[in-house]
């Protein structure tokens, strides 16, 4: 683990090179501005190693076990309490060092794009336990793989983000490109909310079998095995493989929706990995929970609609703020109501 937390400091250290060269060569052709000092981001950077290194060794994120209730509510609330914490320091600074009015403008984007970020999360807690059902992976084996794909997911988006930045800043006009496909994945969402997947029919998936050699079997948290002399891999590295696509494939949304928002990189990426921090949390918070929750794939696909129309919409007529983080939580507060209400187990007569 604590090798990983080298490759996390790795994959960050060239994007914080790339935001400064961005930052630098954007504000001059652009309106693109960021809060974000380099002690600012490193700050940022020195929490977000610290809280994975508490949970990797020493509370035991890498041993295995499963995951109870009780300790996925406890650390669901570290996270959103460290991400609450965050944004109250920056409207602290902001205030204190700056204006009222800036400060509660980048705090209020901030929060505005934890909330997208957290609520599109919600899509990849169905499909991780969709893909952990289909390789049978049993809950104590589960935190191996999300510990790596948490990770994966930090340096990947890092990199999405401010990649991102950069093609914003001297191609103005992709954001209605953004605008478009958020609108059309939102419908598209809506429309297979209730369609089934079958994963057996992925091409990548069976990319992967035909080209790689494999076991069927599980040897605990191995991702490899040789057997006869062959190095095969696992159902549970095949696993890793797929959460790590699925979470480019879903960063593909989730970006794009928070570019409507803002388009400072420091509230871009502090926004996303906050919440990024929590989802590994939040999936063993709501896997037993799942059925519960059959509206939400509803409210979602409206964000994405209503965040896609926003940003088609940005050089016409600006969606204040506080306005767009009043209708993503009124819709994702609403989708979670309806569901649970939907979902109530009848009472037997």
């Amino acid at each position: 683990m604590i090798k990983l937390l080298f490759a996390l400091i790795a994959g960050i250290t060239p994007a914080l090179a790339v935001a400064e060269t961005t930052l630098a060569t954007t504000t001059q052709s652009t309106d693109i501005t960021s809060i974000g000092t380099w002690w600012m981001w490193l700050i940022f950077f020195c929490i977000v190693i610290v809280v994975l290194a508490i949970d990797l060794i020493f509370v035991g994120g890498g041993k295995q076990h499963r995951v109870s209730l009780k300790e996925a509510a406890s650390w669901s609330l570290v996270w959103v309490t460290l991400a609450l914490s965050f944004g109250a320091g920056l409207w602290w600074y902001l205030d204190t060092y700056f204006t009222r009015e800036l400060a509660n403008t980048k705090t209020m984007e901030y929060l505005t794009g934890y909330l997208i970020e957290k609520s599109l999360a919600v899509d990849n807690v169905f499909v991780w336990l969709m893909l952990f059902n289909f390789f049978a992976i049993p809950f104590e084996l589960q935190k191996r793989v999300l510990t790596y794909g948490v990770l994966g997911a930090i340096i990947l988006r890092t990199i999405m983000i401010f990649a991102g930045v950069w093609l914003i800043a001297h191609f103005h006009w992709l954001l209605y490109v953004f605008g478009l496909f958020l609108l059309f994945t939102g419908i598209k969402m809506w429309w297979m909310a209730d369609k089934e997947i079958h994963l057996e029919n992925n091409p990548l998936l069976n990319w992967f079998k035909k080209h790689f050699a494999m076991t069927n079997q599980l040897h605990g948290e191995k991702f490899f095995v040789i057997e006869n002399g062959v190095k095969l891999m696992t159902p549970l590295f095949l696993a890793l493989i797929m959460v790590e696509i699925s979470d480019v494939i879903f960063a593909v949304d989730s970006i794009p929706a928070i570019f409507a928002i803002t388009s400072d990189p420091f509230i871009v990426l502090t926004s996303n990995i906050f919440a990024i921090l929590g989802l590994r949390a939040m999936y063993f918070l709501l896997a037993d929970m799942a059925d519960r929750f059959t509206y939400i794939k509803y409210g979602l696909a409206l964000v994405l609609v209503f965040i896609g129309i926003k940003m088609i919409l940005i050089d016409i007529y600006k969606i204040p703020v506080g306005i767009s983080l009043s209708v993503v939580a009124l819709l994702i507060g609403g989708s979670i109501f309806i569901s649970w209400i939907k979902t109530k187990p009848q009472e037997k007569i």
